[in-house]
């Protein structure tokens, strides 16, 4: 007998990415729901949940479904919409309406009894702090640059001067941006002691030893398959002109392929994207890992294969 249970997915409308794999669930006849809680539950759609001593259940409506909650397979928390609240309140409370959906209906979410989660939404906000990572990283075996982390001008010029191979600067967090009221992208840059100036004081900036690079490398990883790419750029750092840079499949080392099972496990992620500067002596250096990160960039056929995994994931629902 088919399992008729639905795959819920959480992401917003423009999210092509999503779409590969939904494609592969709907020709694998496996039922999926598709919400974008943060705007779809002031536009029509509706969360109700009951919890009592003998159990819980709740109700998803939506323009087209009925989706019973207890009954979810499986839930890929891929890129949904942040909580803002309805257009055309007053802003406090459009603020307030925000806020009780994140906590309300973000808990319900997620909170469903027996679902599978890719990733769970909590496990990826742990994930995604950088400090978090790199003492994952540093702990799971991984080869970590020299890092500092710090709002003081004189141990960031410090630190700088102890790195004879140079220091890069980039952002704890991806903040949206503005320069002339037009987004501006914040790219990993190398900077030397002199231009670190007493600005530092306002955050904490991260600042990192430089690794003498042959190549980068993204390692993708759904659940135990791992799909590494090799990165060539001009460019310190490659995400600033995509257009050219070149990918092509590479082969991790067993000891960065164990240390990422390792880092998986105790941070209890199901999807990961990593990040590795390969130094010209072969050495793998962790620099990140996305817990949410995009995929869909690489070439074609890690592409395919990574949405073949994701599907898998979601298909095959709880563990058992």
């Amino acid at each position: 007998m088919s399992d008729s249970r639905p795959v819920l997915v959480l992401t917003n409308p423009r999210d092509v990415t999503a779409d590969l794999v939904l494609r592969l669930l709907v020709d694998r006849r496996v039922p999926v729901v598709r919400l974008d809680p943060g705007t779809d539950l002031h536009t029509g759609s509706s969360l109700t949940a009951t919890y009592r001593t003998s159990g819980q259940g709740g109700v998803l409506r939506t323009a087209s479904r009925e989706l019973d909650t207890g009954r979810v397979r499986s839930v890929w928390v891929r890129r949904p919409s942040p909580y803002e609240g309805p257009q055309g309140l007053r802003e406090r409370d459009r603020r307030f309406a925000a806020e009780q959906a994140r906590w309300g209906a973000g808990g319900i979410l997620a909170s469903l009894p027996g679902a599978h989660y890719v990733n769970h939404p909590w496990r990826n906000r742990a994930a995604e702090f950088k400090p978090a990572q790199l003492s994952t990283a540093r702990r799971c075996g991984f080869l970590v640059p020299s890092t500092l982390i710090t709002n003081d001008p004189y141990e960031a010029r410090a630190f700088a001067a102890r790195q004879p191979g140079g220091v890069v600067y980039k952002p704890v967090w991806n903040t949206p941006y503005r320069v002339d009221d037009q987004p501006h992208s914040v790219w990993v840059r190398e900077v030397r002691g002199v231009e670190i100036t007493d600005a530092v004081s306002v955050c904490p900036h991260l600042f990192q030893a430089r690794v003498d690079k042959a190549f980068d490398a993204r390692v993708t990883v759904v659940g135990g398959r791992l799909f590494g790419v090799r990165i060539d750029s001009p460019d310190l750092d490659w995400r600033h002109r995509q257009d050219l840079m070149a990918c092509t499949p590479v082969d991790l080392p067993e000891s960065v392929a164990r240390a990422v099972a390792v880092y998986f496990a105790e941070l209890h992620l199901v999807y990961g994207a990593f990040d590795f500067a390969v130094s010209t002596t072969g050495d793998w250096y962790f620099l990140e890992c996305n817990p949410n990160g995009q995929w869909a960039w690489q070439p074609a056929e890690t592409t395919a294969a990574i949405a073949r995994a994701i599907a898998d994931q979601l298909e095959k629902g709880p563990d058992t």
